[in-house]
C-alpha cells in the first residue's frame, strides 16, 4: 500500500512537471511570437518613417525648385518684352502650385510624382520663353542696327539733298540776279516849248511846260526779252502824285501809284528811254519835284529838279 502511495505521488509530480513544461514551452513560444511581431511592427514603423522622411525631402526639394523658378520668372519679366504678360501669368501658376504643395500634409508618392511632373513642365515652359526672349532681343538688336544704318543713309541723303537745294537756290538767285535789267543815268529836266515848237531847257516854274525824264537800260543777254513797261512816279512839293495818278496792283499785296509809263521792246541790248509829263491845265509851281523810276514794284532809281 505504501508503494502504491509512492507511485501516485510520483505520477502527480510528473504531471506537474509536464504541465509546467507545457506552460513554459507555450510561454516561450508566445514570447517569441510577440517579439517577432514587435520587431515587425518596429520595422514597419521605421520603413514608414523613412518613407515619410523621403517624401518630406522630395516635397521640400520641389518647393525649393519652384521658388528658384519664380525668381527666374521675375528676372525674365524685368526684360519688358512682348512676352511679359504671358510670363506674369505663368509665374502666377508657379505660385499657385507652391501653395498647393505647402497645403499638402504627408503627400503620397503619387502626389510627389505629379508635383515633379508639373515642375518639369513649368521649367520647360520657362526655358522656351527665355529662348524666345533671346531671339526677340537678337531680332530687335538687328532691327536697331538696320534702323541706325538706314538713319545714317537717310542723314547722308538729306545732307546731300539740302546741299543740292542750297545750290539750286543759289543758282536760281544767281540766274534771277543775272537776268535782271539795270537802270541808270536817271535825269529830269524842265522844258519850255516855244511857239515854233522848239524845246528849250529852263529852271523857271512859270516857263516850264513839261518835265522830261530819261534813263538808260543796260544790255543783258540772259534777261527776258520782249515788251517791258517802266513806271514813272512824279511827286510835287506836297507829295502828290502828278500826271495820270493811277493805281496798279502786282498780285503780291504790293501796289503802286504812278504818273505815266514808259514802254520799250527790250531785246537784250542797251536802251536810252525817256518820258514826258505835260503841265496841261495845271502849271508847274515853284519848288522841288521828285521822280522815282520803277520796274514793276521795285524802285530802280530816282532824280529831282527844283524850279524857281
Amino acid at each position: 500500500m505504501k508503494k502504491n502511495h509512492t507511485n501516485e505521488w510520483i505520477r502527480a509530480l510528473l504531471a506537474i512537471f509536464f504541465i509546467f513544461g507545457i506552460g513554459a514551452t507555450f510561454y516561450i513560444f508566445s514570447k517569441e511570437l510577440k517579439d517577432e511581431a514587435d520587431k515587425e511592427e518596429a520595422s514597419n514603423k521605421k520603413i514608414k518613417l523613412v518613407n515619410n522622411n523621403k517624401e518630406y525631402i522630395a516635397q521640400k526639394s520641389i518647393l525649393d525648385s519652384l521658388n528658384v523658378l519664380k525668381l527666374e520668372y521675375d528676372v525674365a519679366i524685368l526684360e519688358k518684352t512682348a512676352l511679359s504678360q504671358q510670363l506674369a501669368f505663368e509665374k502666377k501658376n508657379v505660385e499657385n502650385l507652391m501653395e498647393i504643395i505647402k497645403a499638402s500634409e504627408n503627400p503620397s508618392n503619387t502626389q510627389i510624382q505629379i508635383f515633379r511632373k508639373q515642375l518639369s513642365d513649368m521649367q520647360t515652359a520657362l526655358a522656351f520663353k527665355i529662348a524666345e526672349i533671346k531671339s526677340l532681343k537678337s531680332q530687335n538688336k538687328s532691327l536697331l542696327t538696320e534702323i541706325e544704318s538706314q538713319n545714317v543713309v537717310m542723314y547722308k541723303q538729306k545732307a546731300e539733298n539740302d546741299t543740292l537745294i542750297l545750290k539750286q537756290k543759289k543758282l536760281e538767285s544767281t540766274i534771277k540776279d543775272a537776268s535782271k535789267i539795270v537802270l541808270n543815268n536817271f535825269k529830269v529836266i524842265a522844258l519850255r516849248e516855244k511857239k515854233s515848237g522848239k524845246e528849250q531847257e529852263t529852271d523857271k516854274a512859270k516857263s516850264t511846260n513839261k518835265l522830261k525824264v530819261s534813263f538808260s537800260v543796260n544790255g543783258n543777254a540772259v534777261a527776258k526779252t520782249g515788251k517791258r513797261v517802266f513806271y514813272i512816279q512824279v511827286l510835287d512839293q506836297k507829295n502828290t502824285v502828278l500826271g495820270e495818278n493811277k493805281l496798279i496792283e502786282f498780285g503780291n499785296d504790293k501796289a503802286l501809284v504812278y504818273s505815266f509809263i514808259v514802254a520799250a521792246d527790250f531785246q537784250g541790248k542797251a536802251l536810252n528811254l525817256y518820258g514826258i509829263l505835260n503841265s496841261d491845265e495845271n502849271p508847274f509851281k515853284k519848288g522841288t519835284y521828285f521822280v522815282n523810276f520803277f520796274d514793276k514794284q521795285e524802285i530802280m532809281g530816282s532824280a529831282s529838279i527844283t524850279l524857281e
